[in-house]
């Protein structure tokens, strides 16, 4: 068989799966409360052992596993790595193909409510996309990972040989969090194939040029403090993963309380602070869905790894020339801390918004938003 056929996939999980996902939730050890610390010092028990209640009892994966079905789905063989990803071509002649990249914790499922209004516009004057919306390797229904060495480039790689797969010689591609540096990567190394990029949570880095301090405004100012507050006392999860990931990932690979825990408090920190709590910035069943597949598919210690190829690639932080992909950025208010003259050392910034609502997970929180500036960015470059 050929190592380039692509092949329809339907997720199928057996219920032996699900019935001990339930056993072991039931079964968890809880551990106490410090009393009045709230979400100061993680995710409260009280509130941990209410939400894996209605996971055991209330949520119905067999509705999400028939609601990812009606999108079509297919696998591939790249560089030796299975590779999910759903292909939803629009009817539009004029559409353009756009490679959409989750992060973490993240699926193709945090696109759903962007297919329609991205493939199939009401307004004819609208631009429409072809979507290809891939599993990162080694998350979810790609699979566990197969070998070391699948770094930020090797990821973007695989992607561009996808897309080439697919038949698309020219795309656009947008993505946030680990496709916010995959994106720009993909752009910069393939960039005769690339339209344009569009990112959200962009990481941008101080260029020590005082001129550069002295011009920040007070809201670039704010998110410079945010994200050395982030540094200081939010970037736990970071540094284990890529310093110790085979120890994280026994840990999250045998409890889904664990599993639950170690997600859902990044739905907490990095969603619009307006929300008290996550499921009020997301649907608590999105919330379940990425919790689930990650569960399902046993990739705890892939995902990690990512963080640990990262943190031990040579090449992502040397020194690179500019970016020529036109690239455009969206901001938004929490957790999201790029500053656009920083950013505009790195890449070729033709866009950039600022919203007033959402977090990190805009797909999932502000799928208006986010549609609408992917539209507007695309449209300005391809009509």
């Amino acid at each position: 068989m050929s190592e380039t056929a692509i092949h329809p996939f339907r997720i199928d999980i057996p219920q032996a799966g699900l019935d001990d996902l339930r056993d072991r939730l039931t079964r968890a050890r809880w551990v106490d409360e410090v009393p009045g610390a709230g979400w100061e010092r993680g995710v409260p028990t009280s509130y941990l052992r209410e939400l894996a209640a209605y996971w055991a009892e209330k949520f119905d994966w067999r509705a999400i596993e028939a609601g990812l079905n009606e999108y079509p789905q297919f696998t591939t063989e790249i560089d030796g790595q299975n590779i999910h990803f759903l292909h939803i071509r629009s009817e539009r002649a004029d559409a353009t193909p756009l490679l959409l990249i989750h992060g973490w914790p993240g699926t193709p499922a945090d696109f759903l409510d962007l297919i329609a209004p991205l493939t199939a516009p009401e307004d004819a004057q609208t631009p429409a996309f072809h979507l290809v919306i891939p599993t990162l390797p080694g998350h979810g229904f790609s699979g566990r990972l197969t070998e070391t060495g699948w770094h930020d480039g090797k990821v973007a790689g695989a992607l561009a040989a996808l897309m080439a797969r697919l038949g698309y010689d020219r795309y656009g591609v947008q993505g946030g969090d680990h496709g916010a540096f995959i994106g720009p990567r993909l752009a910069r190394e393939h960039a005769e194939h690339v339209i344009g990029v569009h990112a959200n949570a962009l990481v941008t880095f101080p260029t020590g040029d005082p001129a550069d301090m002295a011009a920040l405004t007070e809201s670039e100012h704010r998110r410079l403090a945010a994200m050395k507050e982030f540094q200081d006392s939010g970037s736990a999860y970071m540094q284990l993963a890529g310093s110790r990931p085979d120890t994280l990932a026994q840990l999250l690979a045998d409890s889904p309380v664990g599993q639950l825990g170690w997600i859902v408090e990044k739905y907490k920190e990095w969603t619009d602070a307006a929300h008290e709590l996550p499921e009020q910035a997301i649907d608590r069943d999105r919330i379940l869905t990425t919790v689930t597949i990650y569960w399902l598919t046993d990739t705890a210690r892939s995902v990690a790894h990512y963080y640990y190829e990262r943190f031990h690639d040579a090449s992502m932080f040397a020194p690179k020339p500019k970016g020529t992909v036109p690239t455009g950025v969206a901001v938004f208010p929490t957790a999201d801390f790029a500053i656009r003259r920083f950013a505009e050392r790195a890449h070729n910034i033709v866009h950039w918004s600022e919203f007033y609502s959402g977090g990190h997970f805009p797909a999932l929180e502000v799928p208006d938003l986010l549609a609408g500036d992917i539209r507007e960015f695309f449209g300005a470059l391809t009509h």
